[in-house]
């Protein structure tokens, strides 16, 4: 069962805010590497969310560039659903694109597009982050989602632990805890979503491969509704 098959039709449209502004700071093993920049907005049924990272001092000497990533598409009853997705990293780009009607998924990079199958509830990196603001008032303890990174399609499962308190640099926050289900030799990956902040994403936790341990902790939150 998927994601977007859990969700009530009503409670869909209410959980969408009309525009949300998050800053994060991100950290590689402890260290700060920069912030992130984070807007997601709502319009006439859809919706348009952005990412730019940017590296503090020296660091910017080596990534000058920006990272982005920008996800469109619908909202409806059953949440998001993405249409186009694309990243800008150290000047390469990933992109995909989804073709509802036609179950679709046509993933671009290094300049050479493959179509996939599209699977139902299918999210991108970037619109999973927001997708789960949707999922926050089911009461199901595990979430499965298949997300896109722009160069493969991955299935996730992920456990749903309730009642999680945690710090952050702006005051301590009751979460819901997103925890993905990995072997030990596969990359994991954790996301807390706070209530009083309308379910979006305020602390995310990736463990690589190698052991790095990279984490986006938010430092400022605003939401119009």
């Amino acid at each position: 069962m998927t994601a977007l098959s859990l969700l009530a039709s009503a409670g869909a449209y209410a959980a969408a805010p009309a525009s949300v502004d998050i800053t994060y700071n991100l950290f590689r093993n402890g260290i700060l590497l920069g912030t992130i920049s984070e807007r997601f907005e709502t319009a006439n049924g859809q919706y348009r969310a952005s990412s730019e990272a940017r590296a503090p001092g020296l660091f910017a000497l080596v990534q000058r560039e920006p990272a982005r990533y920008v996800s469109s598409g619908a909202v409806t009853q059953d949440g998001l659903q993405p249409r186009h997705f694309e990243g800008h990293h150290r000047r390469r780009s990933v992109a995909a694109d989804f073709d509802w009607p036609g179950k679709k998924l046509t993933l671009t990079h290094d300049g050479q597009p493959h179509t996939l199958a599209l699977p139902a509830g299918a999210q991108d990196r970037l619109s999973i982050m927001y997708q789960l603001m949707f999922y926050a008032k089911r009461k199901q303890p595990v979430l499965e989602v298949s997300v896109t990174n722009g160069r493969r399609l991955s299935h996730y499962r992920y456990a749903v632990h309730r009642d999680v308190t945690i710090d952050t640099p702006f005051k301590r926050l009751n979460t819901l805890h997103f925890v993905r289900q990995h072997a030990a030799d596969q990359a994991g990956a954790e996301v807390w979503i706070a209530p009083e902040y309308g379910n979006v994403p305020v602390k995310v936790l990736i463990l690589e491969e190698d052991g790095d341990r990279y984490e986006q902790v938010a430092t400022q939150v605003d939401i119009k509704p």
